[in-house]
């Protein structure tokens, strides 16, 4: 069933709260201080069945203008709203800011209702009608239905709701596929509960006993038990008033403003990317750096507003900036928010979150103002596309990109296997990048390799840790190898063990060096299973130099194979060392060091580390003396 919250709207002592009394039999005024000053001061909260059977939630905000903080802590979630004026008063300076506040926060429906119609005239509530029809002009209630109504006399209530009844079907449907999320309005502590906290929840389905987060703070608590309307129910929707019992949970540890929210939907930051819209009946201009006070959901938090593209925004205007904040929050792309001047306060525009986390920017920088355009104009494709980008280098997950959307996980995974269809995004088991990323890396990559190509022509190429770490820190472990991959499926490197090389690069030896490289080949194999050291080889040669370059083009080439510094073999005879020793163990199931050297013809000092090797690669396995395959 479809689930809707009804918030009133309007100047004080404009009968709001009487208006929701006859309604639904409830007095949202629940504070002493309420009770005793005749006006709202807190939110208040109720319901009434409609004559579809549909429930509905109504939120009651207070009208004076030093409670505006409280206003705003109610409204963020409404899908209807019934903006109250005063027959006998009319449209007032209060009525004109939360209409201000309304329209900023873009709520689609609602209903003009003119309360205690039974204190004036005919002719003064034609009047009236027509003020409030001029001064809704141009805004989302300039064709809503106007209500006469006398609350003590019950005069026009029965149509009242029947029009709101006709508006909750026009109403859209909630998508229950989005993570959780409850900004909190109200926290309290209940004997035999615990703490408990309300709001109006805005996406997702709740479960008992399911984990959330607490954010800002990121405390992570279990659901005790849910209310809906004052009734136990097991599960909560979006657009519904919820009540949530937290299991562990101090009544101190949690706020007004905080935000109930599914686990790692959200990130918690101290900038916001925005679209800002200024009012057009503001008294002044709003500066750079201007200190003012942000509303989001149920929360306040002061901020400087850093104009990306201007030094000062006039009255009516809009363009791109960015909220630095003095206190850490969480919010989702697309979300609404309302600013106001620091002093006097004054509501003064609002507009759309486009990065709930994004970078610090520097003013002026047209990529940056580009980035914003798409985040503001693009679909949700162009907006994924475009993220990705720039996170490319850090390979992501879905999860990651949905926190930083504030889009389903599922939606995520959709979006991005059209973008991987189209080419524009590569993805390598859970990590995903960008191809945009991918070509500059390869670029990278080639003049590193031929860079080194250059230095070193004798060199088989260079160590696959080196290359990660100049042109793909981020990337380790079994991402690093597909990206490997990758690239050499696309014919940019090749791979040989540990060594990784320029495609077409093959090691090319002048007459001189191809005459030292044949004169070490044919002495290491001549040697057999007793091959000179190393260093007193590479030293006896009178061209010391070429003779070790030479040398370890052979290492790296495998004609020659490493077992020590002091031990190495020609791969002839490294691989017939492997294969006499198979054979031998085959036949007598094991063999000693002394039996292998007889085998070889050699002599302890070559036959031990050559076991030695055998045993960390793996092929022999050492038991007592003797060894076995591994």
């Amino acid at each position: 069933m479809k689930n809707i919250v009804i918030g009133t709207s309007g100047h004080i002592d404009h009968g709001k709260t009487t208006l929701i009394k006859a309604l639904t039999g409830t007095d949202t005024d629940r504070l002493k201080e309420e009770k005793k000053r005749g006006i709202t001061i807190e939110l208040g909260f109720a319901h009434f069945d409609l004559p579809s059977g549909r429930r509905a939630g109504i939120i009651d905000v207070p009208g004076h203008e030093r409670f505006i903080k409280n206003m705003l802590a109610g409204v963020g979630g409404i899908d209807i709203v019934l903006l109250v004026v005063a027959a006998d008063e009319g449209f007032m300076p209060q009525t004109q800011e939360h209409l201000n506040i309304l329209s900023i926060l873009e709520v689609k429906k609602g209903i003009i209702v003119l309360t205690k119609t039974d204190k004036v005239d005919e002719e003064w509530l034609e009047l009236v009608q027509e003020e409030v029809r001029q001064k809704t002009n141009g805004t989302f209630l300039e064709s809503s239905p106007i209500i006469p109504v006398s609350s003590s006399q019950g005069i026009g209530l029965e149509k009242l709701v029947q029009l709101i009844d006709q508006l909750t079907e026009e109403t859209e449907e909630k998508d229950m596929r989005t993570p959780f999320r409850l900004p909190v309005d109200r926290v309290f502590t209940l004997s035999g509960f615990g703490t408990v906290v309300t709001g109006t929840q805005i996406e997702g389905t709740l479960a008992t006993d399911s984990l959330i987060t607490i954010y800002p703070q990121d405390i992570q608590a279990k659901i005790r038990s849910i209310q809906v309307h004052g009734k136990s129910v097991n599960e909560s929707y979006a657009g519904q008033r919820v009540a949530v019992n937290l299991a562990g949970i101090k009544v101190e540890e949690i706020l007004r403003g905080n935000v109930l929210a599914e686990k790692n939907s959200m990130k918690s930051t101290t900038m916001l990317d925005i679209k800002l819209n200024l009012l057009k009946d503001v008294s002044r201009v709003l500066k750079n750096r201007e200190r003012l006070r942000f509303h989001h959901g149920t929360s306040e938090i002061f901020c400087r507003v850093v104009l990306l593209d201007r030094e000062e925004l006039e009255p009516g205007d809009s363009c791109y900036a960015q909220l630095r904040l003095e206190e850490y929050t969480v919010a989702k792309r697309g979300d609404h928010f309302v600013l106001r001047f620091y002093s006097p306060m004054e509501t003064i525009g609002g507009g759309i979150i486009l990065e709930p986390n994004p970078k610090k920017h520097k003013r002026f920088k047209e990529d940056t103002l580009e980035d914003l355009k798409v985040k503001e104009e693009g679909s949700p494709e162009d907006i994924i596309d475009k993220i990705i980008k720039q996170y490319g280098n850090k390979f992501e997950t879905i999860g990651y990109y949905a926190t930083q959307t504030g889009m389903s996980e599922t939606m995520i995974e959709e979006i991005i296997g059209n973008l991987i269809l189209e080419g524009s995004v590569i993805r390598f088991s859970n990590q995903i990048t960008h191809r945009t990323y991918l070509d500059t890396v390869e670029e990278e990559i080639i003049k590193l390799l031929n860079e080194y190509h250059g230095k070193y022509p004798l060199k088989a190429g260079m160590l696959k840790e080196e290359l990660r770490n100049k042109v793909l820190p981020h990337a380790k472990g079994r991402l690093y190898d597909s990206l490997l991959e990758h690239y050499e499926k696309n014919q940019i490197i090749k791979v040989k063990g540990n060594i990784v090389s320029a495609y077409n690069f093959e090691v090319d030896f002048t007459e001189e060096q191809e005459k030292i490289k044949n004169e070490i080949e044919n002495i290491y194999l001549k040697a057999e299973f007793n091959p000179p050291m190393p260093e007193e080889f590479i030293k006896s040669n009178k061209d010391e130099k070429h003779n070790r370059m030479v040398f370890n083009a052979l290492l790296d080439m495998n004609r020659l194979v490493k077992i020590n510094d002091e031990i190495v073999f020609h791969v002839e005879h490294y691989d017939r060392a492997i294969e006499i020793l198979k054979e031998f163990i085959q036949q007598h199931k094991e063999i000693t060091l002394s039996q292998f050297r007889d085998c070889l013809n050699t002599t302890r000092k070559y036959a031990l580390p050559l076991l030695e090797h055998f045993d960390q690669i793996k092929l022999t396995k050492r038991t007592g003396d003797k060894r076995i395959l591994f």
